[in-house]
């Protein structure tokens, strides 16, 4: 057993190393662990999961949704017949990987940001990154890009 000086040293080299999956899991994983092979995979195994979810949280924030909404949050009831329809086809994200684009049109109320926000969501969740803008946003930055080297460089965030 590890005395309480080493857990506080394995602690601040964590924090000092941004190892948070490793800090919360050292000691739980050491107990459980049958030998140091196994120890050390469950150690990476934590901060692997850790990581994972950071840059999920990172993607999602970088998308710049103006507020968080999960397709499973939609009340289908209320969606127009069509989207209806299409939402199981596209939750897969098949569209995301075959380079298609999906613009949203209807009337006010009809769930069209609801749905963008639920798929950006889960595209990020899956690993891609997102951008959320409306197209009255997306003018306005076009418009104030002032030379051929920031017009390119928003190109690229694209």
């Amino acid at each position: 057993m590890k005395s309480a000086k080493i857990n506080a040293e394995i602690k601040e080299y964590c924090k000092i190393l941004r190892l948070n999956g490793i800090e919360a899991h050292f000691e739980d994983a050491e107990q459980e662990a049958s030998d140091y092979e196994d120890y050390l995979h469950r150690l990476l195994t934590s901060e692997f999961r850790n990581a994972e979810e950071r840059a999920k949280q990172n993607r999602i924030r970088a998308a710049k949704f103006p507020y968080k909404r999960y397709l499973e949050d939609l009340e289908l009831d209320c969606l127009p017949e069509g989207m209806r329809k299409r939402l199981p086809a596209l939750a897969t994200l098949d569209f995301v990987r075959n380079g298609q684009n999906l613009i949203l049109t209807g009337n006010p109320g009809t769930g069209k940001t609801h749905t963008a926000i639920g798929l950006g969501i889960k595209a990020c969740e899956q690993g891609y990154k997102v951008l959320y803008t409306t197209v009255p946003y997306l003018v306005t930055e076009l418009k104030e890009c002032t030379n051929a080297k920031k017009l390119k460089s928003y190109e690229r965030r694209f």
